[in-house]
Parts: structure tokens; sequence; C-alpha cells
């Protein structure tokens, strides 16, 4: 399943005939219940970090020793696996335009490694057989949303890290995405440090009046669609102090997000408003031009910021992750500082690139 950068597809298991395929079993080994914690990982007590025993939505992804062969068919978990030193064999493609989904911000961390092999969504989930063929010993889908079916086939070859239980799919915030996946790859000190690293970098780009202030996220996708409080680009904005709306989650129906009628703008007229856009232009003037926005006050007092989406730093934003957030606050930062700043008179620039 994957999930578009406006509105999420629906899902279905495929079913074909894969399953004469070679299997791989799901680890064994011992493990020992001690040294749980809330994202359900156990490991073993011999000093190394496997076996390790990581709880997911549909039960337990049972690990018996370093992975080699990680494909990811979570939407953004290939930024965890390389930002901990590791390149999957395969990756999902969400966005496209990448060198094998690793987007421009992570290519560092790819380096000359051979590029992952790029899977798709056939619109019934992924493409299983594609992932069978990679003979993979982890399969890694934590920013995602797979069925149970999916989850059981998927299983026949490698162990699965699905989905956190406790989060709607697709709703897994950035530290705990790359908390499991370090976790997984035995790297949990390494995951640590990169999860630190960014959350400093929040701390230095935040300033005090958005501790203060009110923030919403949306786009003008059929109307006006609003992210809710579990999306990582409306993360983006609480991570930096920012509050959303109140009733935001009630009013799109607890779902990553949704769209809004007229009548509810209110939830648009906030300290600021960060819109992500196809053409900041024509965009930006087709949404003022309906009084039911062009009136709001946070238009009037200049209060908005504007990401063009389809830019690296759209994807970015969009993909929310360990590698992707560095890259985004350096742009996101001072677009937010000039919104907020209380001087209507201040323009809310567009990043050089």
């Amino acid at each position: 399943m994957a999930r578009s950068l406006r509105a999420p597809r629906v899902a279905a298991v495929l079913t074909s005939a894969l399953l004469i395929l070679t299997t791989a079993a799901c680890g064994g080994g011992s493990e020992d219940s001690k040294g749980s914690d809330d994202t359900g990982e156990k490991a073993g007590t011999s000093g190394s970090a496997f076996p390790v025993t990581i709880a997911h939505k549909y039960g337990e992804a049972k690990i018996p020793s370093q992975p080699k062969r990680i494909v990811t068919l979570g939407l953004t978990d290939q930024d965890a696996v390389l930002a901990l030193g590791e390149v999957p064999v395969g990756s999902m493609d969400w966005i496209g335009n990448f060198k094998g989904t690793v987007g421009p911000w992570a290519e560092d961390e790819l380096g000359d490694a051979e590029p992952p092999t790029v899977l798709k969504d056939t619109g019934t989930g992924p493409q299983i057989e594609k992932v069978a063929a990679l003979d993979p010993d982890l399969i890694i889908s934590v920013y995602g949303g797979l069925t149970k079916e999916q989850y059981e086939t998927l299983s026949k070859f490698a162990p699965v890290v699905a989905q956190p239980k406790k989060y709607q799919d697709y709703g897994v915030p950035w530290q705990e995405q790359a908390t499991i996946i370090g976790k997984a790859l035995g790297k949990s000190d390494q995951a640590a440090k990169a999860v630190a690293d960014v959350e400093a970098k929040f701390k230095a780009t935040a300033r005090p009046e958005f501790k203060n202030a009110t923030a919403v996220m949306g786009t003008p996708y059929e109307g006006i669609f609003v992210y809710g409080s579990q999306d990582p680009r409306s993360r983006l904005l609480t991570n930096l102090g920012f509050t959303l709306p109140s009733g935001l989650d009630k009013a799109i129906g607890g779902k990553f997000g949704a769209n809004i009628s007229k009548e509810r703008t209110d939830l648009l007229d906030q300290d600021t408003i960060v819109w992500m856009v196809g053409d900041v232009a024509k965009d930006s003037a087709k949404l003022r031009k309906d009084p039911s926005y062009g009136d709001l006050k946070v238009v009037k007092e200049g209060r908005e910021v504007y990401i063009h989406e389809t830019s690296d730093y759209g994807h970015a934003a969009t993909f929310g992750t360990v590698l992707s957030l560095p890259y985004v606050l350096d742009r996101l930062g001072p677009q937010l500082a000039a919104a907020v700043d209380g001087k209507k008179e201040t323009p809310v620039e567009q990043p050089a690139s």
C-alpha cells in the first residue's frame, strides 16, 4: 500500500502463485524477555544485539542475526536504514525521480553503493514476487500500511517489521521510526545518536515565538486538504514548538489528513499556515481569490508559508525522516520566523534552492 503525496490509496492483498517460491523461515533463536520497552524489542543477553524481537501491529518480528539483505516497504524507511550505514537491496518508490528511491538529502549516505532496487505499489500492495526475488533476510515496513494478508505472505520470505500498533498506518513519528529500525539492524546506539542530532537541529531552529503560536499545514487538493497530528508534515510544526488547531483531528475524522468544508476554514486562521503547493504563484492566487480563505486574518497579515511540493524541499518535507528533516529545517525555519515575527511588512521568502 502506498500513500500519495496528498491522499491515501486503498490496499488489498495480492494473491498469486508466489506461494510455490522457496521461502525463508522467520528467525529463530532463544530470546530473553528482559529489557523490553515500548517498541516491544526484546534482545538476547549474550552481549550481542541479536537475537531481537520487535512487536508490531500484527505480532512480532524475530530477527536471529545481523541482516544483510534488507528490503524496505515503508515509504520512507530507506532513509533510516541509510542513516545507520546500511543500503537496502530494495525499497518502495513513493515520490519517484530519485536515485533508486534515495532522495538528494540521502545521497551522501548512499555514496558509491548500488542504489536499492525500486519496488512499486501495484494498487493492491507491494510487488511481492519482486520482493521474494531479492532474497531478503529482513523486510521493514515501519512507515507503512501493510494489511494482515500482505504481512502474512511477506513473512514467508523473511522476518517482517510491520507498522507499530499504537499509531495509525503511516503515523509513526520519525524518532520511533529510526529507533525501531536501529534495533532491527542491531544499531540502537547509532540510531539514538542520529535522533539526538536531529532533535538538536530542531532545538536550534526553533524560536521563542514558535512556542506560543498555532499553525496548520495543508494543500489545495480537491479544495482544501489539511494534515492531522499524526502526519509527518504536522509533526514538523509541533516538533518546532507550534500548537495545532484545537479540534483538528476530530474535524478530519482521526485520519492522517482530509478535506475540510468552507465552513471549517476557522481551522486555517492560525498564527501561520504552511501550504504544500504545486505552483506557488498560481496556487496562492487561487486560494486567496476565494473569500472564505482570502478574508482570513492569517492571509491579510501575510503569515502564510508556501512550499513547492515537487521541489527537493517539498519532497524532503513530505518524507519527514531522520535524514530529510535537517534539509527541511534549513529552509522552513527562516520562513516560519518571518511569518510569526509580528511584522506584517516582513516578507516570507521562498528558499533559493
